[in-house]
């Protein structure tokens, strides 16, 4: 009988624990088709939220373009007229950067058109990320529990504002450095860079992008200990390669002078150091509601 009570005992426990967290049985029980065509219209109503600003960005051509797109190769542009101000300053012309505009060329009959609607897509994208993550949390937020929908509250919001705020870091300090050092590098005298307008096109849209997503490094650290795969442990490991990766980066893009590198390094560095606490804390909250069980 002793045995039989705490056989019955510890299954209370456990149904307890399930019902403290809140698992949704009926999105449990969904058949594997049901949770395609639930996806699926996530994914359309995320595609038509990006079609609609794609459509507004196509029809701004001027402005995406020539204030946005083009601006960064210029001497007029915001980055290139503070690193100016610094040489300045600091007395220095290694600071200048993009003191001549970068001449570009188009060599296909359709290239810009194609270009056009390229950037529109890619612009509608930007501008539509935060209902591309609503969409994406509504879905997966059926099969989390309460506890974990309250401690994941705000994912939507702090997801589409580091998005941003990387793509901006990527715009206004990533591309310009960049276009001043790819543009201007050559290999021979005797060989004159021509720089076709979707090849500029694509590193400038390449970098920001990738500049959004490595600022997503804290969400990426949250989800991927939250199920167990990435721990404090093993990034504090791996701490002084990941440094060395971003010091080797940064020295890449950036101008033959420290001051520029150690503005690049240290966001990337500051998202590391950030996303080793927001690991420990989710091991540690997920290990606390294990023995909790």
């Amino acid at each position: 009988m002793s045995e039989d009570t705490n056989k019955e005992e510890q299954s209370k426990k456990k149904k307890k624990g399930r019902e403290k967290k809140g698992m949704k049985t009926a999105y449990a029980e969904m058949s594997f088709l049901e949770h395609l065509e639930e996806l699926r219209w996530h994914i359309i109503r995320s595609a038509l939220a990006v079609m609609v600003f794609a459509v507004i960005a196509f029809i701004m051509k001027d402005f995406i373009f020539d204030t946005v797109i083009l601006n960064p190769r210029t001497p007029e542009f915001w980055t290139n007229r503070m690193f100016a101000r610094l040489a300045e300053i600091v007395g220095t012309d290694a600071l200048r950067i993009n003191e001549v505009p970068l001449e570009l060329i188009s060599i296909k009959i359709a290239d810009q058109f194609m270009t056009h609607i390229m950037v529109s897509i890619i612009a509608g994208f930007i501008i539509a990320a935060p209902v591309v993550f609503y969409e994406f949390w509504r879905f997966i937020k059926p099969a989390l529990y309460d506890t974990e929908k309250k401690y994941a509250s705000g994912a939507v919001f702090f997801t589409s504002v580091l998005f941003l705020v990387g793509i901006l870091f990527g715009y206004f300090l990533i591309v310009p450095l960049s276009i001043h050092f790819l543009g201007s590098y050559n290999v021979s005298g005797d060989v004159t860079n021509q720089i076709n307008l979707r090849s500029y096109i694509g590193s400038v849209t390449s970098i920001s992008l990738a500049a959004g997503v490595v600022f997503l490094l804290p969400i990426f650290s949250f989800f991927l200990s939250k199920v167990g795969i990435l721990t404090p442990q093993f990034m504090r490991t791996y701490r002084k390669h990941s440094y060395v990766v971003m010091l080797l980066l940064s020295a890449i893009i950036t101008p033959p002078d420290i001051f520029s590198q150690i503005m690049v390094f240290v966001p990337l560095f500051f998202l590391y150091e950030v996303s080793i606490l927001i690991s420990k804390r989710v091991v540690k909250k997920r290990e606390k509601e294990l023995n909790e069980i």
